[in-house]
């Protein structure tokens, strides 16, 4: 099964066959996933995080290029945190072996940029605002994903929706801008370079895939779910986070709002927690993020089919119905 080819600014530079990027998923973005994105046509992500140790993510690398001769890129997430990942030994880890796409998300320290660069590393920066990607562009990155309000996991704090949010910040940058947020299938893609985007990142959808490593009842879930079933944790310490509403989350939405602190639902939200939820597949154990769009998502195919899926429905929207939009014959407007 063979994705349609679309070209734009952003599949010419990082040399896949369509517009779509998986997103760096925590405990999602392994190997099987990314390889299976890579072979589909599209930039597959491994989730540097996911692996306790920069030897493990190495050890993870390796293990992705037996699956896929398709190049494929890291993700790695920079927040601020009481004990810090070794971002350093991480990012070194990434160039030993070899790998030359990284998408970052959160903070984007000048000198993680320093530590990629003259490798020849491609960067993506993953951010929530046009601000943070104009700053991103100065120093340097590659292209921007642009979170809208819709995604998964952190959306920033100004509430912007993509259908603003894609739009100003193509207006604002240079560099090719990802759209992410909300996007699920042809019309989202389609939607997205309407908007001005050169790729859309999709993180909810790979979920519901046959390669996907979490639990099948997570995805059963997924597909059930409408978009009405998410809940946005943290909004009083200005840390919003999108992620299934469950008992667990709902839980921490009111316990905040009546004024608890962090210390006071911190065994809530522990990582761990959300974890098992992937491993053992019962989706009440703890947090887990997933985005509005899976009230798009109705079946679990195969990464492949997917993809191919989007790209040909994709095409036939641009070639079909856009054109009887405006009056052409054959394709050609008259």
């Amino acid at each position: 099964m063979t994705a349609q080819q679309m070209r734009t600014r952003f599949t010419e530079l990082f040399g896949i066959d369509v517009p779509i990027v998986q997103g760096g998923m925590q405990w999602v973005g392994r190997a099987e996933l990314t390889a299976a994105v890579a072979d589909a046509g599209a930039l597959g992500l491994l989730t540097a995080l996911t692996q306790p140790t920069p030897g493990a993510l190495a050890a993870e690398i390796a293990r992705t290029r037996t699956m896929t001769d398709r190049e494929f890129g890291v993700n790695l997430t920079i927040l601020p945190a009481i004990n810090p990942p070794p971002y350093t030994e991480y990012c070194k880890a990434i160039v030993d072996s070899g790998v030359r796409i990284v998408e970052t998300a959160g903070n984007l320290p000048a000198d993680i940029i320093e530590l990629l660069a003259p490798h020849d590393v491609k960067i993506i920066h993953k951010c929530t605002s046009v601000r943070h990607a104009r700053k991103a562009e100065s120093l340097g990155v590659t292209a921007i994903s642009i979170d809208g309000f819709e995604c998964a996991g952190h959306p920033g704090e100004d509430d912007i929706g993509g259908l603003v949010l894609v739009p100003r910040t193509v207006e604002s940058v240079s560099i090719p801008v990802i759209a992410s947020g909300g996007i699920a299938d042809a019309r989202g893609l389609v939607a997205a370079l309407a908007l001005g985007a050169d790729a859309v990142n999709m993180g909810t959808r790979f979920m519901c895939t046959r390669e996907a490593p979490i639990h099948p009842e997570i995805k059963d879930a997924i597909v059930a779910a409408d978009e009405r079933a998410t809940e946005l944790i943290f909004r009083e310490l200005r840390n919003t986070a999108r992620v299934a509403s469950n008992a667990v989350s709902r839980e921490v939405v009111q316990r905040l709002a009546d004024g608890a602190r962090f210390e006071d639902i911190r065994e809530l939200v522990a990582g761990a927690r959300g974890r098992r939820v992937y491993e053992d597949g019962d989706p009440d154990l703890g947090i887990w993020t997933v985005g509005a769009s899976q009230g798009l998502v109705h079946d679990i195919p195969t990464v492949a089919e997917l993809v191919e899926r989007i790209s040909r429905e994709a095409v036939d929207l641009i070639a079909d119905r856009f054109a009887q939009l405006v009056g052409a014959t054959d394709g050609v407007r008259s």
